[in-house]
C-alpha cells in the first residue's frame, strides 16, 4: 500500500534510517574489534605470564611472582586449588562475571594437570565502558545530527517541487495567456515535469478549445431553423386543422421550445468566466417554478399523475432563468417518464428546491453513477440517451449549486440547494 507521508518527510525519514544503520553497523563493529582484540590481546599476555610462572617459579619451588591483581590456580598443588567457581572453564581464555566483579581466567592443561591465572578486569571493563559509552553517544549525536541535515536537504530537495505545486494550485492554468512553467526551472527532473505539464496542459486547452467552438457555433447554428420551425407551427396553429393534426403540431412546438432552451443553456455553458457577466440572475425562483409547472403539469394530468406546487418558503434571490429553467426541467422530465402513478410534487424552499415522485425508485448503488453521462437507470424510460441528470450535475457546479438525491421504491426526491442568486 503507497505510503500517504509527504514526499519531505519520506526523504527525511529514509536519510535518518540510512545514516542509523550505518552508524549503528559502524558502532557494533568498533564493539566487535575491541572485544576481539581484548581476548587476543590478553590471551597472549596471560598465556606468556603463566609459562612463566610454571617455568620459572613452581618447577623452582618457589611461589608464583604476580601482581596483587593476578593469582595462580593448579588442580597439581594442593596450595593452590582451583576455587569451584572456575572449575569447568575450556581451555584458554574466559571470561567470568561474578557480581559486581569481572575476572580474565586463563586456562592451561598439560599432562591431565590444569593449570590457570585469574586476573581481575575491573581497571581495564570502567575503560572498556568509557569507550562504549563514547560510542554511544557518538552513534546518538550522529542520528540527531542526520536528522538536522536530512531536513535541511529535504527541504531543499523539494523546494522546487513545492514551488511547481504552488503554481499549479494558484494560478489559472486554462487561461490561454497563462505563461508555461517550464522557463521558471533548469533542465532537470523538476524541468521535465513542469515541460510534460506544460505539453498536457496545452493539449487540454486545445481539447476545451475546440468542445468550446463545436458548442458555440453548433448552437448558433441551430437558432435559425429552430425560429423557422417555431414560426410554422405557430401559422399552424392558427390553420384549419382536425384535433389529431393540432396536437401534433403542439407536440412539435413543445419539442422545439425544448431544443431551444436547450440550446441556450449549452451556449451559456460553452461561454468563459470572463462572459458571465452576461448572463447574471435576473428571474426568481418562484417565477421560474410557476413557468415549468404550468408546463410539466398539464403532461403529468394527460398521464393521470397528480402534480403539486408548494411554497415553503420565500426567496427573493436572483437566478440565471435559462440555467435554473433547464435543471428544474430535467428534473420533472425524469419524474414523469419514471412515475406510473400516484403525483410529483415541486416545492419550493428558501434558497431551494425539491421534487418528490412516487416511482420505482433508483437502487443505491447507482446514485452516484445516474450522474453520469450517457448513463440511464436498470428501467430506463423514454427516447433520452441519458444525459438529462448529468446536465443538471454540470450546471450545478457551474453555478455553485448543488444537487442531492434521495431514494427508496416508491418515492423519489431531488433536492438542488441554490446559492441565493450567484
Amino acid at each position: 500500500m503507497p505510503s500517504k507521508q509527504p514526499f519531505e518527510r519520506r526523504i527525511l525519514i529514509a536519510f535518518v534510517l540510512m545514516t542509523a544503520m550505518v552508524s549503528g553497523l559502524f558502532s557494533l563493529s568498533i564493539v566487535g574489534v575491541v572485544h576481539f582484540i581484548e581476548e587476543h590481546l590478553v590471551s597472549q599476555e596471560m598465556s606468556r605470564e603463566l609459562g612463566e610462572t610454571l617455568n620459572e617459579d613452581i618447577r623452582q619451588g618457589r611461589p608464583p611472582r604476580l601482581d596483587s591483581s593476578t593469582q595462580f590456580f593448579s588442580s597439581y598443588h594442593d596450595q593452590y586449588l582451583i576455587p569451584e567457581q572456575y572449575t569447568g572453564l575450556q581451555e584458554g581464555f574466559n571470561e567470568v562475571v561474578s557480581g559486581d566483579e569481572a575476572f580474565y581466567v586463563y586456562v592451561q592443561r598439560i599432562n591431565g594437570e590444569t593449570y590457570m591465572l585469574v586476573q581481575e578486569q575491573q581497571e581495564f571493563e570502567a575503560r572498556e565502558n568509557a569507550l562504549f559509552n563514547v560510542v554511544l553517544a557518538g552513534f546518538l549525536l550522529t542520528v540527531v545530527a542526520a536528522w538536522g541535515l536530512g531536513l535541511m536537504m529535504a527541504r531543499k530537495v523539494m523546494a522546487p517541487v513545492s514551488r511547481l505545486a504552488q503554481q499549479v494550485r494558484h494560478r489559472d492554468q486554462l487561461h490561454p495567456l497563462a505563461p508555461p512553467l517550464a522557463p521558471d526551472y533548469p533542465d532537470d527532473e523538476i524541468g521535465q515535469l513542469a515541460a510534460a505539464f506544460d505539453s498536457t496542459l496545452g493539449q487540454v486547452r486545445q481539447s476545451l478549445e475546440r468542445e468550446r467552438l463545436f458548442t458555440s457555433d453548433v448552437s448558433h447554428e441551430l437558432r435559425t431553423p429552430l425560429m423557422v420551425i417555431a414560426t410554422s407551427c405557430e401559422l399552424l396553429a392558427e390553420a384549419p386543422l382536425g384535433p389529431r393534426e393540432k396536437d401534433q403540431v403542439a407536440r412539435i412546438a413543445r419539442a422545439s421550445e425544448e431544443m431551444r432552451e436547450l440550446v441556450q443553456t449549452f451556449l451559456q455553458l460553452a461561454r468563459d468566466k470572463s462572459n458571465e457577466a452576461a448572463f447574471g440572475g435576473d428571474r426568481t425562483l418562484a417565477s421560474i417554478a410557476h413557468e415549468q409547472a404550468s408546463r410539466w403539469g398539464a403532461l403529468m394530468k394527460e398521464k393521470g399523475l397528480e402534480f403539486q406546487l408548494i411554497v415553503e418558503g420565500q426567496d427573493d434571490g436572483r437566478y440565471n432563468a435559462t440555467f435554473l429553467g433547464t435543471v428544474m426541467a430535467n428534473l420533472l422530465r425524469n419524474a414523469l417518464h419514471y412515475t406510473e402513478r400516484g403525483g410529483v410534487r415541486l416545492t419550493l424552499e428558501q434558497c431551494a428546491f425539491r421534487i418528490e415522485d412516487s416511482g420505482a425508485g433508483i437502487p443505491a448503488e447507482q446514485h452516484e453513477r445516474i450522474f453520469q453521462p450517457f448513463v440511464r437507470g436498470s428501467q430506463a424510460r423514454g427516447e433520452g440517451l441519458g444525459l438529462g441528470l448529468s446536465l443538471v450535475k454540470r450546471i450545478c457546479a457551474k453555478q455553485g449549486w448543488q444537487v442531492s438525491l434521495q431514494s427508496e421504491p416508491g418515492h423519489t426526491r431531488f433536492r438542488v440547494t441554490l446559492n441565493n442568486g450567484a
